[in-house]
């Protein structure tokens, strides 16, 4: 079989199960996206983009940071967003994916172990696959589970550096991690806790700032820039020798064109929008409990809702991407999730709460929801 004809099969397979992806346009009211402030749009944020523009800030870096490509936005939005925060120092990446890619499979050694929670990101994984050190999966947010996943290793050996590697909001589930304990945990243990604030930054914490934010002993935090800030690229955040480090040995940085000094400029401005007072936050929070307030009026949950992703788990692949696509054509922009992005029999509409909806159109989109799947089951 040649290489053509065994992708053409793999393709057919995944239409059978209903797991193809393609590519499709936006549509409809917008549920399915990250930008939960609303800021990608934003007149704020057009006003910035006029104003970096006309200042003569380039669209393009022309190279790597280490070469010509580094430029006095990037270091200035890494001075800035260390002090929001609470950092030492901060590196900012061409994006999130990248940015954990270059942080697990650069600052943890051979002989160390990085301990995480089974459903961390598809980009930490993949920096664990690219670096020397052993790793460990514990149960989801089971702290009691990473302690003994941790005392296991200790027994056959491991004497190394421990990092503790979680999400603050979880993507597809939506929850929160227990991150108080963890880091009781990882200052028990010597520990260093790394926190992936993707789905936190700009929605949770003082200003936006994070859950992580304020926690004491070691800490790195990643914060995304392509979600609640509404623009591109990802900020790894904490002590100056981590970060000198990144510069010197991470080859997702090294060998990378650098971001746009034009996002750096476009992050400053976000940061800008949601340090000044907490409106923006608010008003995030505001549409997060009315979700789930009309969540569980409509019969569509009967977990405890945290967030502003509500993932509604219907389990069949067919059925989700049904339900989706009649959604979709009722004017709501919602997708479906699938395996493998999710464990198998776990297919979900993954509902997001984003600042391009009004709390009536909450409301709509839940009665709506309820009444197909009525009608369907």
């Amino acid at each position: 079989m040649t290489a053509t004809e065994r992708l053409k099969s793999m393709l057919g397979t995944l239409e059978v199960r209903h797991r193809r992806r393609r590519l499709s346009p936006r549509q409809g009211l917008d549920f399915a996206s990250n930008d939960y402030l609303g800021l990608t749009g934003s007149q704020a944020m057009n006003m910035a983009a006029q104003k970096a523009l006309a200042r003569g800030v380039p669209l393009g870096s022309g190279g790597s940071r280490l070469l010509r490509g580094n430029h006095p936005e990037h270091e200035v939005l890494e001075q800035e967003a260390a002090a929001f925060f609470g950092t030492e120092a901060a590196l900012f990446m061409g994006g999130g994916f990248q940015a954990n890619q270059a942080l697990f499979s650069t600052l943890p050694a051979a002989g160390d172990l990085i301990l995480h929670d089974v459903l961390v990101h598809a980009s930490a994984i993949e920096g664990m696959r690219l670096g020397r050190a052993d790793t460990r999966a514990f149960a989801h947010n089971d702290v009691d589970d990473a302690q003994r996943v941790l005392a296991d290793w200790r027994t056959a050996g491991g004497t190394g550096q421990v990092w503790l590697a979680v999400e603050s909001v979880y993507s597809m589930e939506g929850d929160l991690a227990p991150l108080k304990a963890l880091a009781a945990l990882a200052h028990a243990q010597g520990a260093i806790l790394v926190v992936d604030e993707a789905h936190a930054t700009g929605v949770f914490g003082s200003q936006g700032a994070g859950l992580a934010h304020g926690l004491e002993g070691e800490l790195l935090t990643l914060h995304t820039c392509g979600k609640g800030l509404g623009v591109s690229g990802g900020l790894i955040c904490g002590a100056q020798v981590m970060i000198d480090t990144l510069i010197n040995r991470a080859r997702p940085f090294i060998f990378a064109t650098a971001p746009s000094p034009f996002d750096a400029a476009m992050v400053r401005a976000a940061l800008e929008q949601i340090s000044n007072g907490q409106g923006l936050v608010d008003a995030a929070q505001a549409r997060m409990q009315h979700a789930h307030a009309e969540a569980r009026r409509c019969g569509l949950t009967t977990t405890e809702l945290s967030s502003q992703i509500i993932p509604v788990i219907l389990g069949d692949d067919a059925r989700t991407m049904a339900m989706a696509t009649a959604l979709q054509g009722q004017g709501f922009d919602v997708r479906g999730i699938r395996p493998p992005t999710v464990p198998r029999n776990t297919s979900r509409l993954r509902i997001s709460i984003t600042g391009n909806v009004k709390l009536s159109d909450i409301t709509e989109l839940f009665e709506l929801l309820a009444t197909q799947l009525a009608e369907a089951a």
